[in-house]
C-alpha cells in the first residue's frame, strides 16, 4: 500500500466489496452477544481460545488442499514471519482482550469502542508505514479519541468512572489497526482464502495449547452448554472464519482503510442487539459513538 493509495472501491468490482463490507457489518456486529452468550458457560479464556481453534476447523481442509500445492508452499514459507506476526497481533491477541472484556461490558459498549479501528489503523500507518495524514483526517482521529473517551470514562454508569475494561476493547483495536496495516503491506498480494486460512494455521495452535489443559472439553459435553457451545461455534466459523476471507477480499478489492470502516455499521448492528438483549443504554454512549462515527467520515473523506 502507498500513500497515494485512494480510499474507494475499485470501479470495476464496487457492487462485491460493498456487499462483502455489508455481511462483515451483520456478522461482527453480533460477535458481541455471542462473546456474551459464550461466556454464559465457559469463561473468558476458554471463549478466546475456543472461537480460534473453531476457526482452525473451518480451514483444516482448505490448509490441506493448498498444502499439496507448491505454489502456495512457496508464497506461505517466503512470507511466514508476517503470517505469524499478523496471526498473533490481529486474532490471539484481541480475542483474550474482547472475551475478557465481553464478561464486564456491555456488548452495544464493546461495539460501540471497536469502531476506533480505523482510526489507528491511520494513525499506525502514519506513524509505521510511511502514509501522509491530511488536516480533515488528523481532525478525524481527534473526533474519535474524544469520542471514545466518552465511552471509556462515562459509559459504564451514565457518571465520569474510569473503566479498565473498555480500555481491554481500546486495546484491541490498535491490534486491529495495526494487523490492518500488516496484512495491507505484506500479505496483501497473496489470494485471500490463502492468507486467511494460513493466518489460522498460526493462530489455532497457539489458542489450542492455551486450551489443552482447561476444562473445555468436559464443559463441551455437559447438557447446560449447548447454547453456549453454539454461540461460540458460530463466533469461531463465521466470526472468526469466513469474516476474515470476507475482510482481506474487502482490502484487495478496496483498500485497508475501507475495509476497516466497517467499523461504521458494526456499532449499530451491536446497539441493537444490545436493545433487544435488555441493556441499558445511556445517553453518554449514543453521544460517544456519534462522535466516533463523525471523526471516521471525516478520515475517510479525506
Amino acid at each position: 500500500m502507498t500513500t497515494e493509495e485512494p480510499v474507494v472501491v475499485p470501479q470495476n468490482r464496487p457492487l462485491l466489496a460493498w456487499v462483502l463490507l455489508c455481511a462483515l457489518a451483520l456478522v461482527w456486529g453480533s460477535s458481541f452477544i455471542l462473546i456474551k452468550r459464550s461466556l454464559g458457560a465457559f469463561p473468558p479464556e476458554q471463549v478466546a481460545a475456543g472461537r480460534l481453534v473453531f476457526a482452525l476447523l473451518f480451514f483444516s481442509p482448505f490448509l490441506a488442499r493448498q498444502s499439496q500445492q507448491p505454489d502456495i508452499r512457496t508464497m506461505v514459507r517466503h512470507r511466514w514471519v508476517a503470517l505469524l506476526a499478523s496471526a498473533i497481533i490481529g486474532f490471539v491477541i484481541p480475542a483474550f482482550l474482547f472475551a475478557e472484556a465481553g464478561a464486564h461490558l456491555n456488548s452495544s459498549l464493546a461495539g460501540a469502542l471497536n469502531s476506533l479501528s480505523p482510526l489507528f489503523t491511520l494513525i499506525l500507518g502514519a506513524v509505521f508505514f510511511g502514509q501522509a495524514l491530511k488536516l480533515k483526517q488528523v481532525a478525524g482521529i481527534l473526533l474519535g479519541l474524544a469520542g471514545s473517551l466518552l465511552l471509556v470514562f462515562f459509559s459504564a454508569t451514565g457518571t465520569f468512572q474510569i473503566n479498565g475494561y473498555a480500555l481491554l476493547v481500546v486495546l484491541a483495536t490498535i491490534c486491529y489497526g495495526l494487523n490492518t496495516n500488516l496484512i495491507g503491506r505484506y500479505l496483501s498480494h497473496l489470494p485471500a482464502l490463502v492468507s486467511t486460512a494460513w493466518l489460522f494455521a498460526f493462530a489455532g495452535p497457539i489458542a489450542l495449547l492455551t486450551l489443552i489443559p482447561t476444562d473445555f472439553f468436559s464443559r463441551v459435553v455437559e447438557g447446560h452448554s449447548n447454547w453456549s457451545l453454539w454461540a461460540l461455534v458460530t463466533l469461531g466459523v463465521f466470526g472468526s472464519g469466513l469474516m476474515s476471507i470476507f475482510f482481506n477480499r474487502v482490502m484487495q478489492l478496496a483498500s485497508p482503510l475501507f475495509a476497516a470502516s466497517v467499523t461504521y455499521l458494526i456499532p449499530i448492528v451491536a446497539l441493537m442487539w444490545g436493545v433487544l438483549d435488555g441493556e441499558k443504554i445511556y445517553l453518554v454512549q449514543f453521544a460517544g459513538m456519534g462522535i466516533c462515527l463523525i471523526g471516521i467520515w471525516l478520515v475517510n473523506k479525506s
